[in-house]
């Protein structure tokens, strides 16, 4: 099925991806993996809940990490231009008869709570706290050094759908992987800021959230963080990498936190900005699709993935597969 043409002049105007709140079960194991081992850093906290950001960012924080008896996600957040696109994201997302909610969250002004078409739950604001530039700070830099929250990437049941829907409200597809046999999307990247991507649809049982990702500042820093975790207890935890991707063309290392959320830590992709960039497109079987070079991805990697609060995934219909490690 082909990609739809871009969506320049969508309903409301979405900048950007903003921040992830994840459910843990332990907050100090999780607070000792986020801050002292990647680097982020700590903008609040208190008994339940600790408020991260990387250091490139101004905003209050690009992670939420939340006291939960059960690991999940509870939301994907996205940044709008300005107060009047929340009210033209309430309209559109009514009409289109999903469920929409003003929600209250800490730091941020109007928050717009809202699902997609798989159910998977989506929140807009515009206002959020600004802190003061930490990013000449250089005594703070640890870790791997996170500079920005990069991009999420999800599974799918129907990648074809999940493009369509995004691309009403304007999310452009960069690269692509179409199974030659079905006709249909296997995976898709899609953006917002002028990257590869914000968000990202992997084939699978979902919506689950497949992993999210930190820009760091070189590939030197990925390669330091392996060392740092292979001495420091976190060695397993390393899942996949560090190599290269085919598609974004990015260096890459996958890591999973002391709950199983996955974390890709990622840099050297390439720019988007222009509107009518064309999207590249990659066959399923391309052994350099998912890895120009380095390890094929364990099966892990196309399997397991964290659940959002509330929504019961749904098997893909599309069986076709990419190259799996043994």
């Amino acid at each position: 099925m082909p990609i739809p043409a871009p969506n320049l002049y969508p309903p409301f105007n979405i900048i950007r991806l903003s921040h992830v709140d994840f459910g843990v079960t332990d907050l100090t194991a999780s607070k000792a993996f986020y801050v002292d081992t990647l680097g982020l850093q700590i903008t609040d906290e208190d008994a339940n809940t600790v408020y991260l950001r990387a250091m490139e960012e101004r905003g209050h924080h690009c992670m939420v990490l939340h006291k939960s008896p059960e690991a999940h996600v509870k939301a994907l957040s996205f940044k709008v231009y300005d107060e009047a696109e929340l009210d033209k994201a309430h309209a559109w997302f009514a009409a289109q008869g999903h469920a929409v909610a003003w929600v209250t969250r800490p730091y941020q002004g109007r928050t717009l709570a809202t699902t997609d078409c798989f159910g998977m739950p989506v929140e807009f604001y515009f206002q959020m706290k600004r802190l003061e530039p930490i990013h000449q700070k250089y005594a703070l830099y640890k870790g791997v050094k996170p500079l920005r929250i990069d991009h999420f990437n999800c599974f799918s049941p129907d990648v074809d759908k999940a493009v369509g829907f995004y691309n009403q409200i304007g999310f452009r597809v960069t690269e692509y992987t179409e199974d030659e046999d079905s006709k249909r999307l296997w995976a898709a990247w899609t953006h917002r800021k002028g990257g590869v991507h914000d968000l990202a649809f992997t084939n699978g049982t979902g919506p689950r959230l497949h992993h999210t990702a930190f820009w760091v500042p070189t590939p030197l820093n990925i390669i330091d963080l392996c060392d740092l975790m292979a001495t420091t207890g976190y060695v397993s935890n390393i899942e996949r990498g560090p190599g290269r991707h085919g598609i974004s063309n990015a260096f890459f290392l996958y890591i999973l936190d002391p709950d199983g959320h996955r974390i890709e830590i990622y840099c050297s992709d390439y720019q988007t900005v222009d509107p009518d960039l064309e999207a590249i497109k990659w066959d399923l079987k391309d052994p350099q699709r998912q890895t120009l070079w380095g390890a094929p991805a364990p099966r892990s990697w196309f399997e397991h993935g964290s659940l959002f609060a509330g929504v019961e995934p749904v098997a893909s219909t599309l069986g076709a597969s990419p190259i799996i490690a043994p």
